[in-house]
């Protein structure tokens, strides 16, 4: 575990049982703030905004595909931290082939960002961060808000016409994302982080549960909602295209692969095809990452065996 105490860096709180105390005790701080056309604190501006984030994980990794889809990659700028979390630092950035530097202050690590937004911040440095240059602080450090942002806040820089949120369709949506969230999108790390057997075998059977029910749902449809792409399938696309390179072998979703699911597997290629979306997919960063030292659960916890064995073989 890595987090910042009080403004302070700590790259291993559980060597220190007494500092993981201290941070599982303290409030949960983050920032939810949201840029709004013609809002006041946080006005849409092109060029007044910057991206921190990671092609290697899939929750910064949507908002760089709203930015890339929704053609806002000259209004909002990025800075790309190397995919490699594992050393005391966590979250580097520097001009490699697998990251940038800063581009704004030149910082080395993330948990700069942090600090310098708000220097006695306690709690988990993690990307994406949406930053104000003008007022320089943290805007928002929460992905769905972020990726919604984007969505709507900025048409006047991008393309108005592409919409994964409309009015129409939220509740659908909301409720689609009740499902695929906490159950696939967290659920592969439910799996894979659990202490336990007990904690581990519920949340695979919750993920497995779950990718068997979207399934079904994907038979005769292009997209969750039918022939319309919403917010709902890039929730689920992100955790797929990543599911056989790196969960099913590393975080122990073992259950079945991706490709043992043909809708699943017809409606991620899908998306991947879509002009501009394999840009910003980079499984290089993803297995770099998720191959890298994660501080993983209970290594006795076994993985769960799969759905199908030599006897279901045709």
């Amino acid at each position: 575990m890595k987090a910042l105490i009080d403004g302070r860096w700590h790259g291993d709180l559980d060597s220190d049982p007494g500092l993981r105390a201290r941070f599982d005790a303290a409030p949960r701080q983050g920032f939810r703030d949201w840029v709004r056309a013609g809002g006041a604190a946080f006005p849409a501006a092109a060029g007044r905004y910057h991206l921190y984030v990671s092609f290697a994980c899939p929750w910064a990794n949507r908002t760089i595909l709203y930015r890339k889809l929704k053609g806002l990659e000259d209004a909002i700028s990025m800075s790309v931290a190397h995919p490699s979390w594992g050393g005391p630092e966590g979250w580097r950035f520097a001009d490699t082939e697998l990251s940038t530097r800063d581009h704004l202050e030149c910082r080395d690590t993330l948990h700069r960002v942090y600090t310098d937004a708000e220097s006695g911040f306690t709690g988990r440095v993690t990307v994406p961060v949406l930053w104000d240059k003008q007022t320089r602080t943290i805007v928002s450090n929460e992905s769905g808000d972020i990726i919604r942002m984007l969505d709507r806040e900025f048409d006047a820089w991008g393309d108005a016409s592409v919409r994964f949120y409309p009015d129409r369709l939220k509740a659908e949506i909301d409720a689609l994302n009740t499902l695929i969230v906490p159950d696939v999108c967290m659920g592969v790390y439910k799996s894979g982080f659990a202490s336990s057997q007990e904690n581990y075998d519920r949340a695979v059977a919750a993920l497995s549960a779950a990718l068997d029910e979207l399934e079904a749902r994907l038979a005769g449809r292009d997209y969750l909602l039918g022939a319309r792409i919403s917010e709902a399938d890039w929730h689920l696309f992100m955790t797929l295209v990543r599911f056989d390179a790196v969960y099913h072998p590393r975080l122990k979703c073992t259950y079945a692969r991706l490709v043992d699911y043909p809708n699943l597997s017809r409606h991620t290629r899908r998306l991947y095809e879509l002009p501009g979306v394999a840009e910003v997919i980079k499984l290089d960063h993803v297995r770099i990452h998720y191959f890298d030292d994660l501080g993983l659960g209970n290594p006795r916890v076994l993985p769960a065996p799969p759905a199908r064995d030599f006897r279901d073989a045709a």
